[in-house]
């Protein structure tokens, strides 16, 4: 039964990635994407139809965002475009959620199924942190979060408290407050864009840097980065 499971998830796994590949292409033309004009044209007809109904266009950019992580996408690009489409603020709160039901739906799939697998292929890697998120898994994987995962791809965080067995409730919240930093900076920054793009700026690296819609929120990323470092060299030490 298991067995049939697995079989069953990875298939549902490649048919929603080949559907989103399939959509994305039908819809961008990646041959045009270095065209500032057909750019300008493509994310003004996503903006009018978010403006033409806005409740069902957030429900559906919040249950992508679940897919998304469900399928082991990253969340960098997925915040720059919930700015860019929602701004900072509603874009934050509704790419945080989606994202933390996301992770804490794959880690429940992932504990019920793949366990095996996990502890298989991972469990020896991580073993030395295994004492300390025991300890408190609630504080240490929201340290974790913040840290950027210590350097550990997106996907594969969501997946390594499964080791721990950590409590559903713990890795929900840990998994909200811990994005929530990175994830306004990127819809900061994601909104700092779609100013530029509606303002007519030539999209210049030194006019971009040069605009504080995007000159503050990349400062803020960069504190951000240097905080996940050191307490990476705390928490994380290899």
């Amino acid at each position: 039964m298991t067995k049939n499971i697995k079989i069953a998830v990875g298939l549902i796994y490649i048919i929603c990635l080949g559907l989103i590949l399939y959509g994305f292409f039908m819809f961008v033309d990646v041959t045009q994407l270095n065209d500032y004009k057909y750019i300008k044209d493509k994310t003004q007809f996503l903006i009018a139809i978010k403006d033409h109904n806005s409740f069902w266009f957030t429900i559906l950019f919040f249950l992508f965002c679940i897919i998304w992580i469900l399928l082991l996408g990253f969340a960098t690009p997925i915040s720059l475009i919930s700015g860019f489409l929602f701004g900072k603020f509603y874009g934050t709160l509704i790419s945080v959620l989606g994202f933390t039901f996301g992770c804490t739906l794959l880690y429940i799939l992932a504990n019920q199924y793949f366990k095996d697998i996990i502890l298989e292929k991972l469990s020896n890697k991580i073993s030395k942190f295994k004492d300390m998120f025991n300890r408190n898994e609630f504080l240490y994987f929201m340290i974790f979060r913040f840290a950027g995962g210590g350097g550990t791809p997106f996907a594969i965080q969501n997946l390594l408290p499964v080791i721990f067995n950590m409590k559903i409730k713990n890795y929900f919240l840990s998994t909200l407050l811990g994005l929530f930093p990175m994830v306004f900076i990127l819809c900061a920054i994601g909104e700092g864009i779609e100013k530029i793009i509606e303002n007519n700026i030539d999209p210049s690296f030194l006019n971009m840097i040069q605009n504080k819609e995007i000159l503050f929120p990349m400062l803020g990323f960069f504190v951000i980065i240097i905080l996940s470092l050191t307490l990476r060299k705390i928490y994380f030490k290899k």
